[in-house]
């Protein structure tokens, strides 16, 4: 190939699988939402932290959910001194390292906040991404399930607080000591069942995405998807499928709406005697007779009861919070409660068919995490909010946008010479300094009606425009774009020319603030009106 032809070659603009580009419009979107999930988490105390995207492999520990995927599904590197590092795949991983390596400067309990991009190197698809942006906010050095129940008090205020009323979402909580309870009682105990038992746990955690019938063939030999992949499943027997899926389908049933005293108030399903802790051992012993023994199960219950209680007192009932045996949690650094955040309303999926929206976030206590550089317990408990997933959500809803952004005034360039640039800069830097969004047009100026189109197209609502004579009288042209659109779409005859808002005028430099101010008024006014008549 000549030198000649190697020239003529044009890189291909490609975007790497599993990522996106963001628009304007969702960047405006995700600011919203985040701003108002900000407001609720400082509402409740929490403080700003920011880690960065890379940490070394070994801080973020082997906890995803995706195994069988390149470096564990983590995009890894080795740094120049042979060190491998890889980017976060959460940001509770690198908040422990945070809090290890500033153990004696921070003060416990530790309340933050975070926002930030994750990345998973896992297998991309509709919907799932490998970088995607999450919210968190944690609780480190609360030993108590007090913690873990006002996070879920949190994630149920955040969500209302973001237009989702109640009835159209749930805070699902389970805890991850009965789950392994469940799984001791059915035979899979002990170090030789470890990576049965975490099989187990992720096939669970599928099941709003798979149903009972997908879960069971992961839980068995295995489920070939609609793509033709196959994952191997837990291989375990009838029976043990059995029992898990009937104790993930307990749901609600054993924990109708109590009162603080424990007293049901929608009818319940249990005398006023049962705790949670009681109904769960009664279930569990029809799975097995060594229910009695297992202390970790019983603890489990407990806290879960404990929670429940915090819950009543409080005033968040089961429409909005409630104890849900179904929930599990992918990852495996979970120790006691946990809970996910679920929409209940429909959507229509990629297939056109009608679907359940689902999960839009989720926690749970990881006691386990930060004691990894310690030497010693670290209790810590908190949650993640999938900002994207809920951002989709909340579109459905029509609940964002709600933010008006205007486009910014275009000043017109009809003189290249440097002092007409320069009060075409003046005009702009003028109209900025008054809190007004403007730009200076800067393409090529000599063709005008290029610069309109331009204006046209980015929904500029005004122009301002100054010719050689306006400069000598010290005059500009203000056109109003959007009436301007309108009168040459609505009007036809000259009666009604003289009666329509005024489309362009001529006013003093010394005017040019004070009359784009009045056009964007009633420009603004306009809009109002015509979402009152929607």
């Amino acid at each position: 190939m000549s030198d000649k032809q190697k020239k003529l070659q044009k890189l291909k603009a490609r975007l790497p699988r599993g990522f996106v580009d963001r628009s304007a419009s969702d960047i405006r979107a995700v600011n919203e939402m985040t701003s108002k999930i900000r407001a609720v988490y400082e509402h409740y105390g929490f403080d700003p932290v920011e880690t960065p995207l890379f940490e070394y492999t070994d801080a973020l520990g082997k906890f995803l959910p995706d195994s069988d995927r390149p470096n564990e599904g983590v995009f890894s590197l080795q740094d120049d001194d042979e060190q491998w590092m890889s980017l976060r795949y959460d940001l509770t991983a690198p908040l422990a390292r945070h809090v290890a390596e500033n153990f004696n400067e921070i003060q416990l309990p530790y309340r933050t906040y975070r926002a930030g991009y994750v990345f998973r190197n896992e297998k991309p698809g509709p919907g799932r991404f490998r970088q995607f942006m999450q919210f968190d906010a944690d609780t480190v050095g609360a030993p108590g399930v007090q913690a873990d129940a006002e996070m879920c008090m949190m994630m149920a205020d955040t969500l209302e607080a973001l237009g989702i009323k109640r009835g159209d979402y749930v805070v699902r909580v389970n805890n991850r000591k009965v789950l392994d309870g469940l799984l001791d009682a059915i035979g899979l105990s002990g170090d030789d069942k470890v990576v049965q038992r975490l099989t187990v746990l992720r096939a669970i955690d599928k099941l709003d995405k798979f149903g009972p019938e997908g879960v069971a063939l992961l839980l068995g030999t295995g489920r070939k998807d609609e793509s033709g992949d196959f994952t191997k499943g837990a291989g375990l027997s009838e029976a043990q499928i059995n029992a898990i899926i009937r104790f993930t389908q307990i749901g609600t049933v054993y924990a109708p709406n109590i009162d603080m005293n424990g007293k049901p108030v929608d009818g319940g399903t249990y005398s006023n005697t049962e705790t949670t802790n009681q109904i769960f051992e009664k279930v569990l012993r029809e799975f097995s007779d060594t229910a009695e023994n297992l202390a970790r199960f019983h603890e489990g219950a407990r806290e879960l009861e404990d929670m429940r209680l915090l819950f009543a007192w409080s005033g968040y009932s089961t429409d909005r919070i409630r104890i849900d045996t179904s929930v599990v949690r992918g990852l495996e650094y979970y120790t006691g409660p946990v809970y996910e955040a679920e929409l209940l309303f429909d959507v229509t999926n990629e297939k056109g068919e009608k679907v359940v929206f689902g999960s839009v976030g989720g926690g749970g206590r990881y006691d386990g995490l930060v004691s990894r550089f310690m030497g010693q317990p670290v209790p810590a408990t908190g949650f993640s909010i999938g900002v994207s997933r809920l951002m989709t959500a909340l579109k459905n809803l029509g609940k964002l946008g709600t933010d008006e952004v205007i486009e910014p005034v275009l000043v017109t360039v009809m003189d290249g010479d440097v002092d007409a640039m320069g009060r075409y800069q003046r005009f702009t830097q003028q109209l900025r300094a008054a809190g007004i969004r403007a730009e200076m047009f800067q393409g090529n100026w000599k063709k005008f009606g290029n610069q309109l189109k331009y204006a046209d197209r980015r929904g500029c609502p005004i122009a301002i425009i100054q010719g050689g004579d306006e400069r000598a009288q010290g005059v500009v042209q203000i056109k109003d774009l959007i009436e301007g659109k309108r009168l040459s779409g609505e009007i036809e005859d000259n009666a009604s020319w003289r009666e329509a808002r005024v489309a362009q005028e001529t006013v003093p430099e010394a005017e040019l603030i004070e009359k784009v101010k009045a056009i964007l008024a009633a420009q603004a006014e306009d809009r109002k009106r015509a979402l009152g008549n929607v």
